[in-house]
């Protein structure tokens, strides 16, 4: 043992230039950068990651559509300009102001995976008429906006607002809207697991009243028969709600919506049920399309004339759907063939 660790005291002396050297390289080359660096896309069958207890079954399958992205870095962010389908996106554009950080993005982005699914377990067993009632909700902090001077901080869960607590981020907003402009609330938080007590000012906004920060409701549901949902955590975000309420409710139903077709697609799951607009529609169709999908749900407007564009250019054997909400994509699935 004295041999060996004598050698590699040697070594080191000998070539410290060397390793020196390589551990600049390797710290240079893997300093972050403010982008994401888009490297492709393809689908997945969402049936892996959504269980409802005593299913029904599918001959098809419904999936998600994604894109690939890796965090931004010296030695990336160069491929980029090298591999001829690597895309660079500025990580501004997930941004709400410029003091927010890469951390910032991803934990909104995971909130607004547990949004969706929320959403989307309820709508599905709304539709399917299966037991479902809400036992939970918590309320975050989930961007400070600019122009307001407010102690709250990004990942701060709202316990009370003057000893008043809600389930609802809007009756939280109904309580503001009965005090004036530039009273002082106290608000208890839930910050890195610990109560903690806070004075904030109200501000006025147009014709209401807010504390200068952004919102985000994340509801938890028990439901009969028990589903359970887990996802990975490179699959945040609420691109996946159309989909995975499509799966949930099909899990549920005697009544296969897939027609033994392999359906893709891409869309938000909003809490009145609308399926929203996403970015980078094109790559998901596009890689929808590599994986032989028989059809794809786009949502309504800019969403789905993007999608015939690129489908048009890109000369691409795929169905295109246009949906607005889910009862419309249950229904236009329903009428398939």
């Amino acid at each position: 043992m004295k041999k060996i660790i004598s050698y590699i005291i040697n070594t080191i002396k000998e070539e410290y230039k060397f390793i020196i050297v390589l551990l600049l390289l390797f710290i240079i080359f893997e300093f972050p950068l403010n982008y994401y660096i888009i490297i492709g896309g393809g689908t997945s069958d969402v049936s892996s990651r959504i269980k409802v207890e005593d299913k029904y079954k599918s001959n098809g399958s419904f999936n998600i559509s994604y894109v690939e992205e890796l965090k931004g870095t010296v030695i990336t962010y160069l491929l980029s300009y090298v591999v001829p389908s690597w895309e660079r996106e500025d990580a501004n554009l997930y941004k709400y102001n410029d003091k927010e950080s890469i951390d910032d993005i991803e934990f909104r982005s995971n909130l607004d995976l547990l949004y969706s699914n929320g959403n989307a377990t309820y709508w599905a067993y709304t539709l399917a008429n299966k037991e479902i009632k809400k036992i939970d909700s918590k309320i975050y902090v989930i961007t400070v906006f600019d122009d307001y001077k407010t102690p709250l901080k990004i990942k701060d869960q709202i316990l009370s607002i003057d000893g008043n607590s809600y389930d609802d981020v809007n009756e939280y907003k109904e309580y503001m809207q009965t005090l004036k402009e530039n009273d002082i609330v106290t608000i208890k938080v839930l910050r890195d697991d610990k109560e903690k007590e806070i004075k904030s000012k109200l501000y006025k906004y147009k014709d209401r009243l807010i504390l200068g920060v952004g919102l985000q409701t994340i509801d938890k549901y028990k439901t009969d028969p028990k589903v359970n949902i887990k996802f990975k955590n490179s699959e945040s975000g609420p691109s996946g709600g159309l989909i995975t309420t499509l799966e949930i409710y099909n899990q549920l139903t005697n009544n296969d919506l897939t027609k033994g077709k392999k359906i893709a697609g891409t869309g938000t799951i909003e809490t009145d049920g609308s399926i929203g607009e996403i970015g980078g529609v094109e790559y998901k169709l596009l890689g929808a399309a590599k994986a032989n999908t028989d059809i794809f749900l786009v949502p309504y407007g800019n969403n789905y004339k993007d999608a015939v564009k690129y489908k048009k250019k890109h000369n691409l054997k795929i169905k295109l759907i246009e949906v607005k909400n889910i009862e419309e994509a249950i229904e236009k699935l329903n009428s398939l063939k």
